[in-house]
C-alpha cells in the first residue's frame, strides 16, 4: 500500500527561533520554534507518519518495512543503510551562529559514522535588509582566519549578502555560513546533524551557559583560500505550459532540487528508481494518485514512495521537489532535450 506520506513536524526550540510559522497556519507548541524537521530519519528528530494506513509509524520503521518500494532501487542497489535526506523549514528570528559542516570522510571519522552535511537553502521570506553569511572574504587564508579567531576579529573575514524571497544558495561542506535574522527558509540537506560553530555572539543557552564552539574541527574542514566568492544559484528553467514552469536549482550526487511554479496540473511518475519529497512553499493543491488523493498547502511536505506510480498535483502552488538523482538520467539528459548545452548545465548547476 503506497500513498503520499505526510509526517508530524518535529519542532526545535533553539534560542534564535520565533513563532513566524504561525503566519502560515501552523499550530505551534508553546515557546520558541526555530526549526520544523519535515522529513527526517535522523535520531535527533525522527518523523512519524501522520496520515493513512501507516499513521503512527516512524520513518525508520517504514524504510525497514518497505525497503526499495519506498527509497527506490537506485539507493537499494548501493546498499544504502540510511535514509539520505533531511528536509527542514527554518525560522531565523535572530542571527544563527557562524558555522561550517564537514564532508562525509571527515564526519565518518570524527562524528561516529555520521554523514557529512551538504545543504541548500530556498528563501521563503526575508525582511527588508535581511542578510546572511555566505562564504569568507575572497583570499582569506587559514593563518588569517586562525589569527582572527584568537583576537576576536572574525567578522572582518565574513562575507555578508542580502537575500530576498526566491533566492537559492548552495552550501557545500567546508563553506562558512550563517542565516541572519528575519529570514524564513527551506533547507534540504544530507541526513546529518554535524555542525561546527565558529562564533555565537557570546550568547547563552537555556542553561545559562554559552553554547560550545568547535574551533579546531571547523578549521580542519573550512575550504580556505578561494579567490572567487560563492554566488547565489540561478538555476535553469523549463516551461511546462503557458502557466507553469520547472526550474532545476541545485544538482549534486547528494540531492537534486527543482522549483515548481504550477498553475493547473503537474504530472509525474514514481517509477521505482527513487523517492520524491515535495515541500510546498506557497499556495495549495491536491495530489491525485492511483488509489486516492490528498490535499496539500503552504508549509507542508510530502514524501512520494519510489514505487507509487503515476500521480498529478492539481492547483496553484510553488513547491520544491527533492530527490537523490542519477545526474545523467535525471538532470543532464532532460535539460539537453530542452535545448541547453552540457556546458551550460554544468556551469549553472554543479
Amino acid at each position: 500500500m503506497l500513498y503520499p506520506l505526510k509526517f508530524n513536524p518535529v519542532y526545535k526550540d533553539y534560542i534564535w527561533g520565533g513563532r513566524n510559522f504561525e503566519k502560515y497556519g501552523r499550530i505551534l507548541p508553546d515557546g520558541i520554534v526555530a526549526e520544523s524537521w519535515e522529513v527526517s530519519c535522523h535520531p535527533n528528530g525522527i518523523s512519524i507518519v501522520s496520515n493513512g494506513a501507516y499513521k503512527g509509524v516512524s520513518l525508520p520503521e517504514l524504510v525497514k518495512k518497505l525497503g526499495s518500494m519506498l527509497i527506490g532501487r537506485d539507493l537499494a542497489e548501493k546498499n544504502a543503510d540510511r535514509f539520505p535526506l533531511l528536509v527542514k523549514f527554518i525560522d531565523a528570528n535572530d542571527d544563527l551562529s557562524v558555522q561550517v559542516h564537514p564532508d562525509d570522510s571527515y564526519a565518518f571519522v570524527h562524528e561516529n559514522g555520521e554523514y557529512g552535511k551538504n545543504e541548500m537553502w530556498y528563501i521563503i521570506s526575508a525582511e527588508p535588509g535581511a542578510r546572511l553569511v555566505f562564504d569568507l572574504v575572497p583570499g582569506t587564508s587559514k593563518s588569517d582566519f586562525v589569527e582572527a579567531v584568537k583576537n576576536g576579529t572574525l567578522e572582518n573575514y565574513l562575507r555578508y549578502v542580502e537575500v530576498y524571497p526566491g533566492d537559492v544558495l548552495s552550501i557545500p561542506a567546508g563553506l562558512v555560513h550563517a542565516i541572519g535574522k528575519g529570514i524564513i527558509l527551506a533547507e534540504i540537506q544530507q541526513n546529518s546533524d554535524a555542525t561546527y560553530r565558529l562564533y555565537d555572539f557570546n550568547r547563552v543557552g537555556k542553561d545559562g551557559k554559552k553554547r560550545p564552539l568547535h574551533i579546531d574541527k571547523a578549521i580542519d574542514v573550512i575550504n580556505f583560500g578561494t579567490e572567487s566568492p560563492k554566488e547565489k544559484t540561478k538555476g535553469i528553467m523549463i516551461k511546462l505550459d503557458s502557466g507553469s514552469s520547472k526550474t532545476y536549482l541545485v544538482a549534486n550526487k547528494y540531492f537534486s532540487v527543482e522549483h515548481l511554479d504550477i498553475s493547473g496540473k503537474f504530472h509525474d511518475v514514481a517509477d521505482g528508481s527513487k523517492f520524491h519529497i515535495f515541500s510546498f512553499i506557497d499556495g495549495e493543491g491536491e495530489i491525485i494518485y492511483k488509489k486516492g488523493s490528498i490535499d496539500v498547502k503552504t508549509l507542508e511536505s510530502v514524501l512520494i514512495p519510489a514505487e507509487m506510480g503515476e500521480y498529478e498535483i492539481i492547483g496553484r502552488f510553488k513547491a520544491l521537489k527533492a530527490y537523490v538523482p542519477d545526474l545523467e538520467r535525471d538532470v543532464i539528459t532532460p535539460l539537453e532535450k530542452a535545448g541547453y548545452t552540457r556546458q551550460e548545465i554544468l556551469s549553472k548547476l554543479f
